[in-house]
């Protein structure tokens, strides 16, 4: 017989499509969730980014242990915006890298800008903001 047997049709490559398979059987990396060093650097050098936000954020709490509470909550605060930065400017930055670099980025940073201001709002002496206080007192009363 002439015609091709089973194996060598099997042998055919798949055209490629740009549709979802059906069956997703992996996670596809966060764009930017490479190496942030070469790799034959050591594993910490190559997580840098997400060292240098765990570790400012690990200063923070330990400010805040030693009764420093503005100083560390506003230092966490910096950590995450330093990572949202990061993310930004950095084309990779290993496991900092979670999901897409818009949303790290947003993520990051509204987290960042939160935990700042309530830090500087706390008191005694804190920082006023009208609207700010307002929501507060509202969501406390109620």
């Amino acid at each position: 017989m002439g015609g091709a047997s089973v194996s060598e049709e099997a042998q055919e490559p798949r055209k490629k499509t740009r549709r979802f398979p059906s069956i997703t059987r992996d996670t596809a990396r966060p764009e930017g969730g490479g190496r942030a060093a070469a790799g034959d650097a050591p594993a910490p050098a190559r997580q840098w980014p997400m060292l240098t936000v765990l570790g400012l954020t690990g200063v923070g709490l330990l400010l805040t242990a030693f009764d420093l509470f503005r100083v560390g909550t506003v230092l966490i605060g910096v950590a995450l915006l330093a990572g949202a930065v990061l993310r930004w400017v950095l084309p990779s930055v290993g496991m900092l890298a979670v999901r897409s670099r818009f949303t790290d980025m947003v993520t990051y940073g509204l987290l960042g800008l939160v935990i700042v201001l309530l830090a500087l709002m706390a008191q005694p002496d804190g920082l006023e903001i009208p609207f700010l206080e307002g929501i507060l007192h509202f969501t406390v009363t109620n």
